[in-house]
């Protein structure tokens, strides 16, 4: 059962559902006087769950490239007075090596990742294909490119690229195709008109298969705009120069190529040797720097999806800092 704050349904004006909440705290394990370092802060649900843990006694450095949340983490900071508490705008894989760089270190790091709740319901960001918007879909409104640029100025090639790698999409070719032909007639600008080309470019028993028709496409260009790949790539990668000994990594993915690359770099740095298998001798001198805490993926439970539809397809995997390289770092 939720809290009851979070009972209902999410709305623009309160807090998203934290996602997996008992999991991120217990695999959190921030315990009083900790520093926690959220990466991904959004509307605070965790931060709240975690500070509460922490007796609201520690340190919490919130992350986050949307100015919006600036409010949220005001809340939080009247809510809990005797924390530490500071809040860094911009994105997190830069955001993380700055704070390494000052000397920071913490006992936890936590990836909430994808796009959250309070993003997706106001319908003027274009994150969503259910409500008819401009086709903005910027984490940070000062970055200058939106999906409306890619969509209106990428090749066709690009464009086909992009779904496909991006959002698994098996109709890429055609849906391409339709969007630099429909594009050639006036500017795709709003997300309905993105939606009735998609559904007009996909075979008629696609459009009521699993999910929304155009589903796969808005995930593939909010990945694209904010270059979200990348960014978890080398978010996750600084964030091990800021765990100190015995301190926890946790990350909470939400389509298959964002837990592809958490389950792949806990696994190689949960690894000795990466030199290739035909060496016989090992010259790389890499040593694990993490010790996984998840055998297996983590998936919300009946009851909590039930709660929050939107849990559904979230991911959980955790990893532990090692000492030995943490000291030879």
């Amino acid at each position: 059962m939720l809290p009851s704050v979070w009972r209902g349904n999410p709305t623009a004006d309160s807090p998203h559902i934290p996602v997996l909440y008992r999991e991120v705290v217990a695999l959190l394990a921030a315990k009083p006087g900790a520093t926690v370092v959220d990466a991904t802060f959004g509307a605070g649900g965790h931060a709240r769950l975690v500070a509460d843990a922490m007796d609201g006694r520690g340190c919490y450095v919130a992350i986050d490239r949307d100015p919006s949340v600036r409010d949220h983490f005001a809340a939080f900071v009247r809510d809990h007075p005797d924390m530490r508490t500071r809040f860094v705008r911009g994105n997190f894989s830069l955001a993380l090596r700055n704070l390494a760089a000052t000397g920071l270190r913490a006992d936890a790091v936590l990836f909430d990742l994808g796009v959250s709740s309070m993003q997706i319901d106001r319908s003027e960001r274009g994150f969503s294909y259910a409500a008819d918007a401009p086709l903005d879909m910027r984490m940070d409104p000062a970055e200058t490119r939106t999906a409306a640029d890619l969509v209106n100025e990428l090749p066709e090639g690009e464009l086909r690229r992009i779904f496909e790698r991006y959002g698994e999409e098996r109709y890429s070719r055609r849906i391409a195709q339709a969007i630099v032909r429909r594009r050639a007639e006036a500017p795709l600008a709003r997300s309905s008109e993105l939606v009735d080309v998609v559904r007009r470019a996909i075979p008629t028993p696609a459009q009521f298969g699993q999910g929304h028709p155009a589903r796969r496409v808005f995930q593939a260009l909010r990945i694209a705009v904010n270059d979200e790949l990348a960014s978890l790539q080398a978010g996750l990668e600084e964030s091990l120069d800021l765990l100190v000994p015995g301190g926890r990594l946790v990350a909470v993915s939400f389509h298959s190529l964002e837990d592809r690359i958490v389950k792949d770099f806990l696994r190689r740095e949960a690894h000795g040797c990466i030199c290739p298998p035909d060496l016989p001798v090992c010259g790389c001198g890499h040593e694990p720097r993490l010790r996984i805490l998840t055998s297996r993926v983590v998936r919300p439970t009946p009851g909590e999806t039930d709660d929050n539809p939107r849990a559904a397809s979230a991911r959980l995997r955790a990893g532990e800092r090692t000492a030995v390289t943490a000291e030879a770092a």
